[in-house]
């Protein structure tokens, strides 16, 4: 069964850095698709960035591009969101996901889920 867990998540000041990790385990990852989604205090699930496991192509959104970078560790079985010039909006939980296939910006596409970690950002 595939499992993933988030750690990283914290308080930090507006233009400051978080690092956010999400350990997969349960089967090999190679044709997967992984990403990272947030909800905000009233808000729905959305997407952050996602990327295919194999060939490590990334694709972001609009909002975290230039402060964020997605990446992976083949090795460690671990992906990251480092997370810079963090501002109050990005206040969420964030969540990790997982499905077969590619990157795709809908979060009911994906099968797997992690139980988020709490970011929050002060002004």
């Amino acid at each position: 069964q595939v499992q993933l867990v988030e750690s990283g998540g914290g308080l930090a000041h507006a233009g400051g850095s978080l690092r956010l990790s999400c350990a997969a385990s349960g089967r090999t990852f190679s044709s997967y698709a992984m990403a990272w989604f947030r909800q905000g205090p009233g808000k729905g699930r959305e997407f952050v960035a996602g990327l295919r496991w194999i060939s490590g192509v990334t694709d972001k959104s609009d909002s975290v591009k230039g402060r964020f970078t997605i990446s992976r560790d083949n090795a460690k079985n671990t992906m990251y969101l480092q997370m810079n010039s963090l501002k109050p909006e990005d206040t969420a939980v964030y969540y990790c996901a997982a499905r077969g296939g590619l990157v795709v910006r809908l979060p009911n596409e994906y099968a797997y889920w992690g139980q988020g970690t709490q970011v929050t950002v002060s002004s």
